[in-house]
Parts: structure tokens; sequence; C-alpha cells
């Protein structure tokens, strides 16, 4: 694909996105990503969304911020992919809503409870929110070369509130039917890729058991979980390495 005309929200041209792209919520996990390419240049930095190019063991990856919660992110999603990307894996943050996984620890998604909000004015309340398996795969291959690592797969619920209102967050609720964590964006990751043919996954960092949410209590920015999050950047760059290398 060659470069066009410039894609509006995330201010790069069209045709200058990578067939491999990360996301993550945070323009300054981007950095925090591309600081382990072998080289990488920033094409683009609107709003929430930075964007960098670069290589890593020698197949091309654009990473992309896509800012926090569904609709602002499905936003980076779409442009993505009319950029050029064809397969997407988000790097991010999950509260546990299993008692046995714990902070640090790391959730491979296999599928998510589509609480967010968007998805149901994209395609029917039946259509599946579904990674993709070979993301799935490829991730869970890599998680063996990381040292000292939890991890586990499973569905995650994405809702789009964080802090609570008068109403119950089902928390609770989606923890009784085993899904294993809460996020805000996989839902719509997983609907825009399945519609548009492309491939996405995630794997996501614990920050925190959130059964019993108390928004006060919490505090992504331990060393737990920079520990954990740096862990999810090493797998998801191999896993891109081995999907580019089965092409």
């Amino acid at each position: 694909m060659t470069e066009g005309k410039m894609l509006p929200i995330l201010k790069v041209p069209e045709g200058s996105i990578s067939k491999y792209v990360l996301v993550c919520g945070d323009p300054a996990r981007v950095l925090k990503i591309a600081e382990r390419l072998d080289d990488f240049e920033e094409i683009g930095y609107n709003r929430e969304y930075r964007t960098v190019k670069g290589h890593y063991r020698g197949v091309e990856v654009t990473i992309a911020s896509h800012g926090v919660g569904v609709p602002g992110a499905a936003l980076a999603f779409e442009e993505l992919i009319k950029g050029g990307a064809k397969t997407i894996i988000r790097v991010g943050t999950c509260g546990s809503l299993d008692p046995n996984i714990r902070d640090g620890d790391l959730v491979v998604a296999t599928g998510a409870v589509r609480e967010d909000g968007l998805t149901d004015q994209l395609v029917p309340i039946g259509y599946p929110a579904i990674a993709d398996f070979s993301v799935v795969r490829s991730l869970e291959v890599a998680l063996l070369g990381v040292r000292d690592v939890n991890y586990k797969t499973g569905m995650v619920l994405t809702l789009s509130a964080f802090y609570p209102g008068v109403l119950d967050l089902p928390l609770k609720l989606y923890s009784e039917t085993n899904v294993t964590a809460v996020e805000m964006e996989c839902s719509a990751l997983f609907v825009i890729a399945s519609l548009r043919g492309i491939r996405a996954g995630a794997i996501l960092a614990v920050d925190g058991v959130v059964i019993d949410y108390n928004p006060d209590e919490y505090d992504p920015h331990r060393t737990v979980v920079h520990k954990a999050v740096d862990k999810a950047i090493t797998a998801a760059l191999n896993a891109v390495v081995k999907m580019a290398s089965e092409e």
C-alpha cells in the first residue's frame, strides 16, 4: 500500500501503518515499547494518539496509543486498519475478577463481554467479540520464553464506566461466570477486527483484584505492575516475530 491522504484522527498518511501493530492506552507507553525496537521514528501525534514505526528483530512494527475507553479507541483501530494494519495486539492493563489471578499476573484475552456501549451500535447484540486464535496461540508460545510469569487465558469484560455511579457495576456477576478480568477496550478491538477482516488479540497486565471494587485504592503505578507490563511487551513483540516467520 502506498502512502496517500492523511488519516484524520491519527494524523498519519494512509499506507504508513505496518502490517503488525501493538496498541496501548497511554502515549508514554508507546515510547516504552518503542525503546525495545531496533530503530523507530514517530510518525504522528494528535490528541491521545501517538504513533511510532520501527523494526523488531527484522519485522516492521507500528506502535500506537488509543487513549482510555472504547469510543476513542475504536477510532484508532479503524484508522490503523485503513492505514495498513493486518494484525493488532493490545498491550494493556486490567483488573482481575478471579481471586486466583493476582497483581502482576498476565491475562491473554480469548474474547470479551460487550458491556462497552459502542459495539451494539455497530453489530447485533449476538455478534461475538473474539480474539484471533493464531494471535492467542502466538502470545502463549511467546510467554514460554518469559521468565517468572504467571498468566491465564480467558474472557475479559469490557466496560466503559470506571468510577461507579448510582448503579452497580456488574463485576461480581461476571466473576461468577468465570470471566477473568475487566478492562476498557478489547471488545471494540475484537469486533472491529472481525468486521474488517484482520487479526487481533490482547495481553493484559493485572493491576489489582477488583471484585470488591474501590476506585480510591486504585494504583497502577506500583513496581509489580510495571514489571508485568514489561513482560507483556516482551511477549507481544516476540509473538509478532513468530507470526511473521509463519507467513
